[in-house]
C-alpha cells in the first residue's frame, strides 16, 4: 500500500474565471484574484482540495493533452440542507444560464437529486436526503 493520502480533485478548464464564477455560485469561496491565475485551488471543508487548471497550463507540461469525449470527466456532488435545498440551487444555477442536465426528482434511492452542467460540461450533482 502507498503511504498517501487523497488530496484532492483536479478540473482541466478553458476558461478559469468562467469556471471560477460558476462554483461561486454554487457556493464555494474563491477569491476574486485566483480569475487571473492558470492554476487555482481552494480547500473544501474535511480539508480536501478542488483544483483548477487551464487547458494551456496542461498543455505546457503534457503536449498532446486533448479534451475526453464520450461523457462526463468528473461528477462533483454537492449535498444540500433539504429537498427544497435542491430546487432552489438548480433554479439558481440554471437561472445564471448554466445548462440543466436533469431537473429536481425523487430518486430512488431516497434523495432528491439534480444535475447542472459546469461550464466545461462537468457534471455537478446536488442533493438532500428525502424525509
Amino acid at each position: 500500500m502507498m503511504d498517501a493520502k487523497i488530496y484532492g480533485f483536479g478540473l482541466v478548464v478553458e476558461d478559469i474565471p468562467r469556471s471560477l464564477e460558476f462554483y461561486r455560485h454554487a457556493g464555494l469561496d474563491i477569491p476574486a484574484e485566483a480569475d487571473k491565475e492558470p492554476h487555482v485551488q481552494v480547500t473544501l471543508p474535511g480539508g480536501i482540495h478542488l483544483i483548477w487548471d487551464s487547458a494551456d497550463t496542461v498543455r505546457s507540461f503534457q503536449p498532446d493533452w486533448r479534451e475526453p469525449t464520450g461523457g462526463h470527466r468528473i461528477a462533483i456532488a454537492f449535498a444540500c440542507p433539504d429537498p427544497a435545498g435542491v430546487d432552489a440551487a438548480y433554479a439558481r444555477l440554471t437561472g445564471l444560464g448554466h445548462q440543466g442536465l436533469k431537473e429536481p426528482w425523487d430518486a430512488v434511492w431516497q434523495q432528491r437529486y439534480a444535475i447542472v452542467l459546469d461550464p466545461d460540461g462537468n457534471h455537478v450533482e446536488l442533493f438532500a436526503p428525502l424525509g
